[in-house]
């Protein structure tokens, strides 16, 4: 389910607004320059789907992107859960990278092809947590501060958009305010693992 959640970005524990409705989500980010779009879901993703089927898959929907908006470089961002030890490390390391504030110096656009994750995006004084899922495509304007949640057992697989060949490059602000705010597992009410 797509989600909206509105915090105050000096205290995560009030809430503002919470909806699943995809109009008033898409109002509400339109209105700090966000933008949310739907594109058709195209069969499942599967850990052995390689990245360039499924760009295959949305080919008419990505190249009508890139050529509007100008984008030099779409690539696929993707974990799948594996009880391999090796991937649990690397699904951490990027958890955590991702959950530091930081902004880019061009948009950042999504397209969620498969699963779900958290832009977290710190605009005039608040937090909107917002929760995309399969075919949902995000588009957050360049210096926008923000952090993605990927989840505790991260599942998603995304189409990204770059204008720059560079690819993925952040801007980490260093400010802790990411800490304070509940995860995406909390968000949706997965239960998070207990500790060792």
């Amino acid at each position: 389910m797509t989600l909206l959640q509105l915090m105050p970005d000096d205290a995560p524990e009030t809430v503002l607004l919470r909806t699943t409705d995809t109009t008033v989500i898409a109002k509400t980010l339109a209105g700090h320059g966000v933008e949310l779009r739907h594109w058709p879901v195209r069969g499942p993703v599967t850990p052995q789907d390689d990245s360039d089927e499924i760009l295959e898959r949305y080919r008419a929907e990505v190249d009508e992107l890139s050529a509007r908006e100008g984008f030099r470089l779409v690539d696929v961002a993707r974990l799948h859960p594996s009880d391999d030890p090796a991937w649990a490390e690397q699904a951490a390391k990027a958890r955590t990278t991702f959950l530091e504030e930081h902004r880019h110096a061009e948009n950042e656009v999504r397209f969620f092809a498969h699963g779900r994750g958290c832009f977290y995006l710190h605009l005039d004084g608040q937090v909107l947590a917002t929760v995309c899922e399969a075919g949902d495509l995000l588009s957050v304007p360049a210096g926008t501060r923000h952090w993605f949640d990927m989840g505790t057992r991260p599942d998603f697989t995304a189409i990204r958009f770059f204008e720059e060949e560079d690819g993925w490059v952040g801007d980490f602000t260093g400010d802790p305010l990411a800490r304070s705010f509940p995860t995406l597992d909390a968000l949706v009410g997965t239960p998070e693992p207990a500790a060792p």
